[in-house]
């Protein structure tokens, strides 16, 4: 199945194209962004280089569903739903350029991947990863319904929290 174009009231979720590769490599090139997904800033040429093989590997192969989050035709950040190693399940996977903060944009965007994992890819509950430290989406995702499951502790001594969210086929957040 090809990645479909999602809509949620203000997202537009679209796959990726050639022309959104400045986008993307300033949303990972902002250092706050990448502090937020728990990943350390990487030289340019390997954002590039990640951004290709999402247009040369992952929508030909299929491999998980990837966009650009589009809000009144500005990119605003990138949005994924993909298997993952922690669990035996779906990994909703959110990042919001720095300037959308704070707007609802980060709840909206994880409700729709939650439908779409829901909907189309037919799954009871999805996943998140987050930092133990970052305060401001621990308390979106509870208001949203998600559970903490487990703590990662990385060699370097940071905790991610392993959290869940059940969801139901409508598309609708189990309370």
């Amino acid at each position: 199945m090809k990645t479909p174009v999602l809509y949620t009231e203000r997202l537009e979720f679209l796959p990726y194209r050639p022309a959104d590769e400045e986008a993307f490599v300033a949303l990972l090139r902002d250092e706050s962004v990448c502090r937020w997904m728990g990943q350390e800033r990487v030289p340019e040429a390997d954002i590039r280089a990640l951004f290709r093989s999402i247009l040369t590997e992952v929508y030909p192969q299929r491999l998980f569903d990837v966009w650009g989050l589009w809000l009144d035709g500005t990119y605003v950040g990138h949005a994924e739903v993909k298997r993952t190693g922690n669990v035996d399940g779906h990994e909703l996977v959110t990042a919001l350029a720095p300037g959308y903060w704070g707007k609802g944009l980060g709840s909206e965007a994880v409700r729709g991947l939650a439908r779409h994992a829901a909907d189309n890819l037919g799954v009871s509950e999805v996943y998140g990863m987050l930092g133990a430290g970052n305060t401001a989406s621990l308390a979106m995702c509870r208001k949203l319904g998600f559970r903490p499951l487990r703590e990662v502790v990385a060699e370097d001594g940071s905790v991610t929290l392993l959290i869940v969210l059940p969801v139901t086929p409508s598309g609708a957040e189990q309370r």
